[in-house]
């Protein structure tokens, strides 16, 4: 058993004393925060979120707000995501990168007012890079951490649960689309969002005093739906080709290279972070690209701390960047990022060491 060192360097949510009571047993830190990962039954956490409904502390997605007179443009300077047509009350997923065009995050951004947005960040420091880069434009804007703190219910069956504590009004809200409201005088946003492919909600709570009580709310109203305890460390996330910045991206990684190009709009401002570079990468091409591979071994084996070779005959392509067993296809299944030459279909072998083991490139997502 690894028990957590408390230390003013590793913050809890406002619902991590709610993750203990449901039994969490394992956890990870992102965002120098306690991220739980199982609650001892990994088969039923993922069919919990395949067929039913998750609940989730997922209080480490820190917010980074702008407010200000300034506020819209430096949300536009941090990405090269066309902003200009976003509305109050509208999400939009966003890239941001650094000069060279390389990925640092890929929140959620939250339009509240003219002047106010939240960006809902991946695990790295935005707050520091948001704050660097309004300072060296000199803009009119104050950069913070709100006390606001998401928690989601993801699964099928997630919307009647929300719809049964906020009312029907939910069910019209669309994605990446959300509302600010109350829940029994606790202040929330609702936003249809989350980190899966099965649908599902993130109840952003703006008091984290209030977190235990805004947590049993919700497990209480879910348990004619079957409601439990999960968090977004099951395979859906592979086999539904969610990426995960930082962990299927390296120091190296552009947008196009992980299937994000969609969302780089390269007509926007010349004063956008990155934007010269990542119209260069456009015009002469990645040399990289993300691929699934779906690996021969028969058994479940236990998911790599690190980026595993990927090889044909004695030449390295690539690295399988995350690999998990998927109880859907049967097999063991992960993220390839690999040499563009290489294509779905292609017979390859991955190393960890001194264990070799046979795989096939396969297109995204798996299911």
């Amino acid at each position: 058993m690894v028990s957590i060192f408390p230390s003013a360097r590793l913050r809890v949510s406002p619902f991590y004393e709610s993750a203990l009571a449901e039994g969490m047993v394992s956890a990870s830190v992102y965002n120098s925060m306690i991220l739980p990962t199982g609650y001892g039954d990994p088969q039923a956490e993922y069919w919990r979120i395949i067929e039913g409904v998750s609940q989730w502390d997922v209080g480490v997605e820190r917010q980074v707000q702008l407010k200000g007179p300034d506020a819209a443009r430096l949300a536009q300077i941090l990405s090269p995501r066309d902003l200009s047509k976003c509305k109050v009350g509208q999400g939009k997923y966003v890239p941001i990168c650094n000069h060279d065009g390389v990925l640092l995050n890929d929140p959620i951004l939250l339009k509240l007012a003219d002047d106010l947005f939240w960006f809902s960040i991946a695990d790295s420091d935005m707050w520091l890079w948001a704050r660097a880069i309004a300072a060296e434009r000199g803009l009119d804007v104050e950069v913070s951490e709100p006390d606001v703190s998401p928690m989601a219910l993801q699964g099928p069956k997630a919307e009647d649960v929300v719809a049964h504590v906020v009312g029907d009004w939910v069910r019209d809200i669309k994605y990446f689309w959300f509302r600010e409201t109350e829940i029994e005088g606790i202040p929330v946003a609702v936003q249809r969002s989350g980190w899966s492919k099965q649908g599902g909600f993130e109840i952003y709570l703006r008091d984290g005093s209030r977190g235990i009580q805004l947590w049993n709310i919700f497990r209480e109203a879910g348990k004619p739906w079957g409601i439990g305890p999960g968090a977004p460390a099951t395979a859906e996330r592979t086999e539904s080709g969610l990426l995960s910045v930082g962990g299927d991206t390296d120091e190296h990684t552009n947008p196009f290279e992980v299937r994000l190009g969609q969302y780089v709009d390269l007509q926007v401002g010349d004063d956008v972070v990155g934007i010269s570079a990542l119209r260069k990468i456009a015009e002469d091409g990645p040399v990289r690209h993300q691929l699934g591979i779906i690996l021969e071994d028969s058994e479940p084996r236990m998911p790599p701390y690190q980026w595993e070779d990927i090889m044909v005959e004695d030449r390295k392509i690539g690295s399988v960047t995350n690999s998990i067993w998927s109880p859907r296809m049967n097999a063991n299944i992960g993220f390839a990022l690999v040499d563009v030459a290489a294509v779905p279909g292609d017979a390859v072998a991955v190393f960890n060491g001194d264990e070799r083991v046979s795989a096939q490139l396969v297109e995204l997502p798996f299911l």
